[in-house]
């Protein structure tokens, strides 16, 4: 039983017992009174009728006439006149009567009249005594209108106070119900603070749970920022602060391969000439100088685009990785006018300065025919002079459909449904299927080929219709429910979850096959939900009461922003797979991956490692701590 419900039958039965008591004493006190004044009444009136009788005339006739009087006033049970001796002269009685008063309540509160009695003199010898008795009905009456009235104070007292007693009861409850949502949150490894009431029981109870949630947040950050430490040690180089060249490789790796990425792209590769001379020359400190203007200078073109990534290869060599850039020129000439301004500042000297060679890929391209192109591209620069910037020769590099008119082929699409949903399966270690990654597909043609979403997503964002493909393939996914699939997973766009509209939409849908919505597993990208996390917190806090399963995927470049994510009721993380390939072979890696299982699981999120390539990466990933991976090694069930 609740400890609302406890607190309201200890009202009430409170009220119940003080107005019983009260009741009872209440009646028990009138029916006292009322006796009384009824032996008191018989004996005045008793009283009365003797001196009347002792002045009047003894014959029988008026001393009838005398009592009848009386009597017939209908106030009396029994009238009558006794002899000296005690024998009765006149005796009248009348049967009793409760009037409307319940036999119950008379047996509950029976009122017994006294008769009362007075000497009837003639002369100075006794002629007789009277004695009177009066009718209780009257007393019955009274008091049974006495407690009617009483209950019907008590009544409306009792609801008075009960409504006064709710109110109480309400402002106790709800700083206790707080506490208790504060709990269950924690349970759930969400860490939430509460407002502290006023009520000094309470407020310690709140303060309490307060601090202890500021020292598990406290201990939670202390981990992340140690596990961020070690993210930047596996990951990135010390110098510049730019990935270094095996998770640049595994970024590149994606860039190429993964189903979602976009369908062209640029490489854009800058080798110093004579970087030992440098160091000889102008000292450690000028070179390493050198190094981070140019890493800063590639980190401000990586972070203006979305998805792109600057890294520093070797000692001499940095790389600029563009997805969705088929155009290097502009980088690659501000890229040239930086070496200039590194001249003219004195950091490399006019004789070495450095070449550069791009190349623009498809989706699909090898790794290793990329990085062969322009490599042969930088060669090319070099035999021409120490400053010069080459493009790697691809006939085949541009987008097939430039000129197409993008809205009307994603309208046409949509209208006639030429979407559709293909699967992937994510297992747990033991093989068992955790659900199937639904990723959407479009035919821009009828019976023309299925574009990845990599190829049509980000142009739908240009054109703000996210949203409208986002809709679709939840539908398609909650089609497939219906026929009767476990689980599904479709990922959202974060310019769908930034829109109020798409967010009350997708709402209704669900809220329409709530059945279904268990089974629903919903992501987004990680860079779209810290993009716009006020209104990733705003979907989440929507669409977590329909049951759905919410996650983010490509998750661990923004790996120090993982303190955000402890109280709004995620239910899992996709790893991104740059952190996944080769991991067997990365101590460094394995370390930053098995704490952030550890922190992730926490607070209570599911880990599923994407993009898994080989056996061997497929093996180790229960030992980091893991529950689930998918990618191309993960077995079709």
């Amino acid at each position: 039983m609740s400890l609302f419900r406890q607190l309201w039958l200890a009202v009430i039965a409170s009220t119940i017992i003080a107005f019983a008591g009260s009741f009872i004493v209440s009646m028990v006190t009138a029916r006292d009174y009322l006796e009384q004044q009824l032996a008191i009444k018989n004996n005045d009136n008793a009283a009365s009728l003797a001196l009347s009788m002792s002045q009047l005339d003894k014959d029988p006739i008026t001393v009838e006439l005398q009592v009848a009087a009386v009597f017939d006033s209908g106030q009396y049970a029994q009238v009558r006149v006794i002899d000296p001796d005690g024998k009765p002269m006149i005796e009248k009685t009348s049967p009793p009567s409760a009037g409307g008063v319940p036999a119950w309540f008379i047996s509950l509160f029976p009122i017994e009249s006294h008769p009362g009695s007075a000497q009837v003199t003639n002369g100075w010898t006794q002629f007789g005594t009277v004695e009177l008795v009066s009718h209780n009905q009257f007393a019955y009456g009274e008091l049974w209108n006495g407690a009617f009235r009483l209950l019907i104070w008590f009544g409306g007292g009792g609801m008075l106070m009960g409504l006064i007693g709710m109110q109480i009861l309400l402002r106790i409850k709800r700083p206790l119900d707080a506490v208790v949502g504060q709990a269950q949150a924690i349970s759930e490894r969400r860490f939430i603070r509460i407002d502290e009431p006023t009520t000094p029981e309470l407020k310690s109870l709140a303060s309490a749970m307060n601090a202890m949630v500021s020292r598990v947040k406290a201990m939670f950050e202390e981990e992340a920022a140690r596990l961020e430490q070690v993210r930047r040690e596996a990951t990135l180089d010390s110098l510049t602060g730019l990935a270094n060249r095996s998770y640049f490789m595994n970024q590149l790796a994606s860039a190429l391969n993964d189903d979602d990425a976009p369908p062209n792209g640029s490489l854009v590769m800058l080798r110093l000439a004579d970087l030992a001379g440098v160091n000889r020359r102008l000292g450690r400190d000028s070179a390493d100088e050198l190094l981070r203007r140019i890493g800063a200078h590639l980190s401000s073109h990586a972070s203006a685009q979305p998805g792109a990534a600057a890294a520093r290869l070797n000692g001499a060599d940095f790389a600029l990785l563009l997805p969705g850039n088929d155009n290097p020129a502009p980088i690659a000439d501000q890229l040239l006018a930086l070496l200039r301004d590194l001249v003219a500042a004195g950091l490399i000297d006019g004789e070495g300065v450095g070449h550069i060679g791009s190349g623009v890929y498809r989706h699909g391209e090898s790794l290793a025919s990329l990085l062969s192109r322009v490599d042969a591209a930088i060669a090319s620069a070099e035999g021409e002079g120490n400053l010069g910037w080459r493009c790697a020769n691809s006939d085949d590099a541009q987008c097939a459909n430039n000129n197409a008119d993008w809205r009307k082929v994603l309208e046409c699409a949509i209208e006639t449904q030429r979407l559709r949903l293909i699967e992937f399966p994510v297992a747990n270690s033991s093989g068992t299927l955790l659900h199937l990654e639904c990723p959407l597909r479009l035919q821009a043609a009828e019976d023309g080929e299925w574009l990845a979403a990599g190829s049509f997503m980000p142009v739908a964002s240009r054109l703000a219709m996210t949203s409208e493909l986002d809709l679709a393939a939840v539908n398609l996914a909650l089609e497939r429910l219906a026929l009767g699939l476990p689980a599904v997973a479709v990922n959202l766009s974060g310019e769908s979850i930034y829109d109020a509209d798409f967010r009350q939409r997708l709402h209704a849908m669900l809220g329409n096959r709530r059945e279904l919505a268990a089974r629903l597993w919903l992501e987004v990208a990680e860079i779209g939900a810290f993009q716009h996390f006020d209104e990733f917190v705003a979907f989440t806090g929507l669409i977590r009461p329909l049951g759905c399963r919410l996650g983010i995927e490509h998750f661990g470049r923004q790996f120090s922003q993982i303190g955000r994510l402890h109280d709004i009721g995620l239910d899992y993380l996709k790893v991104d797979g740059s952190f996944i390939r080769a991991i067997d072979s990365q101590p460094g890696n394995q370390a930053f991956l098995k704490g952030l299982c550890g922190i992730a699981h926490n607070i209570g999120l599911t880990v599923i490692a994407e993009g898994v390539q080989t056996q061997d990466e497929l093996d180790i990933l229960p030992e980091l701590g893991f529950d689930g991976a998918t990618g191309p090694a993960v077995p079709r069930v």
